[in-house]
């Protein structure tokens, strides 16, 4: 689930954090950042359960509406396309989900189950449910690309959704993203009959060393990595560059200089894409430049071992 760049994402983030608040405890701020890492399979874990929360509330719903007092021919004898879903079947019925559910003690929607109700008004006034329920007969194919629609324009921009979310961990802002594709591309792949499985948080044991070494390096070697660029910033005052800016250069140094196997290429490419995103509009011209040039003195100097072909 987690990629090399949300890794980036995250170790900048927290060297951010420990910059804003003058914190120097390395330990400490390391739990911090494998906290927020591993809370990304939290957000994971409640998104893909709405979908099981929202059939389980419209199921109560039509139960309830079946026995009242004054019940219509409707009511008596609803259409159960909705509840019936094989795909929300398959959810529901996946150990894996289950388990991980229990294991992270994910219960989220009992306490907020409003929002569920929200999402379920919504899904019952669009357009693909209409016709999605103009039958009784459930088709695989037809049941999933209903599922589809139904995380993609509804519960993915839902506003009060996400203004919950943002309120239950601030730290999940650049994870929603992240966790949506997956759970679309998750989506899209199952199989009639198939078993959902929880994918891992991280790809391999590398990309979890990956996340300690990148911030460690860092931090412990801001000072030397500052000294690199210093004098190539002739036309800007240091103590006024962003302090973004400053903790992408120190990562992106450490990349060039401490980590033998990523290359120079990939480095520059993702560096210059978190400035995009996360710094001011001129960063990633002023980083560009800045990178380029060390690039070249660390190659003319001899200072980037890097391991493999085509890693210059």
């Amino acid at each position: 689930m987690l990629n090399r760049r949300h890794i980036r994402v995250k170790v900048m983030q927290t060297i951010y954090a420990m910059h804003q608040s003058k914190s120097d405890n390395l330990e400490k701020e390391e739990k911090f950042l494998f906290y927020s890492v591993e809370n990304i399979q939290d957000l994971y874990l409640i998104m893909l359960s709405s979908l099981i929360e929202i059939k389980k509330t419209e199921e109560v719903f039509l139960d309830k509406s079946s026995k009242k007092h004054l019940v219509t021919p409707e009511e008596r004898n609803p259409n159960k396309k909705f509840i019936n879903n094989q795909v929300i079947e398959l959810l529901s019925e996946s150990n894996s989900l289950s388990i991980a559910l229990e294991n992270r003690k994910i219960n989220n929607w009992e306490l907020a189950d409003e929002y569920i109700q929200i999402l379920l008004q919504e899904i019952k006034k669009s357009d693909f449910y209409e016709k999605y329920m103009t039958n009784r007969l459930n088709n695989f194919e037809e049941d999933k690309q209903f599922v589809l629609d139904i995380f993609t324009e509804i519960i993915v921009p839902n506003e009060k959704l996400y203004e919950y979310l943002e309120d239950n961990k601030l730290t999940w802002i650049d994870d929603i993203p992240l966790v949506n594709t997956e759970i679309i591309k998750q989506l899209k792949a199952i199989k009639e009959n198939s078993e959902i499985k929880i994918p891992k948080l991280y790809k391999d044991a590398d990309d979890k060393d990956f996340v300690k070494d990148l911030f460690r390096k860092t931090v412990l070697n801001e000072g030397a990595f500052a000294k690199e660029y210093m004098d190539k910033t002739p036309n800007w005052d240091t103590e006024r560059i962003a302090e973004l800016d400053t903790i992408i250069l120190k990562m992106a140094i450490c990349e060039f200089l401490k980590f033998p196997s990523i290359p120079v290429k990939v480095t520059m490419n993702e560096y210059l894409e978190l400035a995009k995103e996360y710094s001011t509009p001129k960063s990633s011209i002023f980083i560009n430049g800045i990178l380029d040039n060390l690039v070249k003195e660390f190659q003319a100097n001899d200072k980037l071992n890097k391991i493999g072909r085509g890693l210059m």
